[in-house]
């Protein structure tokens, strides 16, 4: 049940969806696959010389937001973890499954397919991190189920109060961020970019129809085209850790 590969989709609704594709391809450098999925609802975004790490996906309702995909080379062993660790089953495919976090966090279980080249960092920047946003009362047994669902991977604290990062083993594209919010409701999650200059990528971004919506000392909370809140955060688009900041 080893995690071989891990996608983050960005979730838009169908008005807005291919604009968002359009943009995240802009940013990331890549370009959109053809549409797949029964009603064509998932696009890739693929890089020359790599496997795709990122998708879109066009959702009928809801505001949208983000989800992760784990490619397994033992399905049934991950989904029976999963659901013994707390999870339950939102949908059952042909060859792959939806399902739900404790806190009701979507993701999805998928057939790995040989992923195994991460694309480069484009413009300075790499969408690698999937923030799941969670009520204080869901966020401890939050931390439990994920860090348990990934052995191999490294649970670890955050920098700050309220923040806990489960990094992948060398070679996995994205990662997981666990945020306790302030109060209470539904779990959302969203994409995260680490950033050699938050302020070249915001400018970049807003360029390509992106709007600032706040500005915090290691982030920068922005909404793309399609109305999709994403974080612009001051890490080093290599490794994912912290940026180096002049002493």
């Amino acid at each position: 049940m080893n995690v071989r590969w891990t996608y983050a989709f960005i979730d838009r609704p169908a008005s807005g969806a291919d604009r968002a594709g359009g943009f995240w391809a802009a940013v990331t450098g890549t370009r959109p696959s053809g549409p797949s999925g029964d009603s064509e609802e998932f696009v890739t975004l693929r890089a020359d010389g790599a496997d795709a790490c990122v998708g879109v996906q066009r959702i009928v309702s809801g505001p949208g937001g983000a989800h992760l995909d784990f490619s397994v080379d033992d399905m049934p062993g991950f989904v029976a973890n999963a659901l013994r660790l707390g999870a339950e089953t939102a949908g059952e495919h042909e060859g792959w499954a939806v399902l739900r976090s404790p806190a009701g966090q979507l993701f999805c279980a998928v057939p790995w397919h040989g992923e195994s080249v991460r694309p480069p960092v484009a413009h300075g920047s790499r969408l690698d991190q999937v923030c799941l946003a969670l009520p204080p009362s869901g966020y401890d047994a939050e931390v439990v189920f994920w860090s348990g669902l990934l052995p191999g991977w490294e649970a670890v604290a955050g920098s700050l109060p309220g923040f806990h990062v489960v990094r992948p083993p060398a070679g996995l594209p994205v990662r997981v961020l666990l945020q306790r919010l302030a109060e209470e409701q539904p779990a959302f999650a969203h994409p995260d970019l680490a950033c050699a200059d938050v302020d070249a990528t915001r400018a970049r971004h807003e360029e390509l129809g992106a709007v600032c919506v706040a500005v915090f000392d290691r982030w920068t909370v922005m909404r793309d085209p399609a109305g999709g809140a994403y974080r612009l955060t001051d890490r080093d688009p290599q490794t994912g850790g912290p940026a180096r900041r002049p002493d």
